[in-house]
């Protein structure tokens, strides 16, 4: 496998910035679409199973400057934060840590599955796993396993969207078989380690924290680039997450962070150009 695009989790305007940035780089003849493989946690599994759908990307960064009409922003709040830090901090083991989170996901009081359910499915252009391998990354409520769904896994890929979306505390867990499911970014918010077998990696990053013990991402990427792997990693800059604000889930914001993304994209095009070739 030569070269995989990793999308990273952050909200609303995290779909929004990553879309924008993929835009502009393709409107500077840099495109990322083709990756062998694409991994894609929370906001990045959205994008990600967007792009592999084969939907233009021009079309894709055009609908996140619609007005967010009938779309209610939720809230990544200091005190959700708080609480997901209390629940996942008190321990260093990292199983443990992502079960007691998935525990708070559980008892919170959040919409319905079933419209959030219905709000994934309007996201994506394409209901069926696409023929370029994807990897949508959640975890296990209950056991805090971390888990990677793909065509092969028998999960829907709304339902592995929906995952992967699951903020804990603010969407509900997402219901698969006998088993209640959480976002990705609980196991990291990046997960770029998945991408270890690819030669070139791309990794977008729209947020990178971490906290207790969550791997971090500079680690992951020093990781993959020990093991032989030439990556180059972008992140938002001082516009861009001016844009994006400090509440990722407001719709109101999608706009002016897909902007910023794409005119991010002038300030890293060579760079990405050179690894991606």
């Amino acid at each position: 496998m030569e070269r995989a695009l990793v999308l990273g989790g952050g909200g609303v305007t995290g779909v929004a910035w990553e879309l924008g940035l993929l835009a502009g780089l393709a409107e500077r003849g840099v495109s990322v679409s083709d990756a062998d493989l694409v991994v894609g946690t929370s906001a990045g599994s959205v994008v990600g199973a967007q792009v592999c759908s084969g939907a233009p990307l021009e079309q894709l960064y055009e609908a996140q400057l619609a007005p967010p009409s009938g779309q209610v922003a939720a809230r990544l709040g200091l005190l959700t934060v708080a609480r997901l830090v209390w629940a996942g901090g008190r321990t260093r083991d990292a199983v443990r840590s992502r079960a007691r989170i998935g525990a708070l996901a559980v008892a919170a009081r959040t919409p319905s599955e079933a419209s959030q359910r219905a709000v994934i499915e309007a996201r994506l252009p394409a209901r069926e796993w696409p023929a370029r391998r994807l990897l949508v990354t959640a975890v296990d409520a209950s056991s805090g396993e971390f888990v990677v769904f793909d065509a092969g896994s028998g999960v829907s890929l709304v339902d592995a969207v929906g995952a992967s979306c699951a903020v804990p505390g603010v969407w509900p867990p997402v219901t698969i078989g006998a088993r209640r499911y959480v976002d990705g970014g609980m196991r990291s918010a990046v997960n770029a380690d998945l991408a270890a077998e690819a030669g070139r990696v791309l990794v977008i990053a729209p947020t990178s924290g971490a906290f207790g013990p969550m791997p971090r991402l500079s680690a992951q990427v020093a990781g993959l680039r020990a093991a032989g792997s030439r990556v180059a990693l972008v992140t938002p800059d001082a516009a861009a997450r001016t844009a994006i604000g400090r509440n990722v889930l407001d719709p109101a914001r999608r706009a002016r962070s897909a902007r910023a993304g794409r005119a991010q994209a002038a300030a890293v095009a060579e760079e990405v150009a050179a690894l991606w070739g």
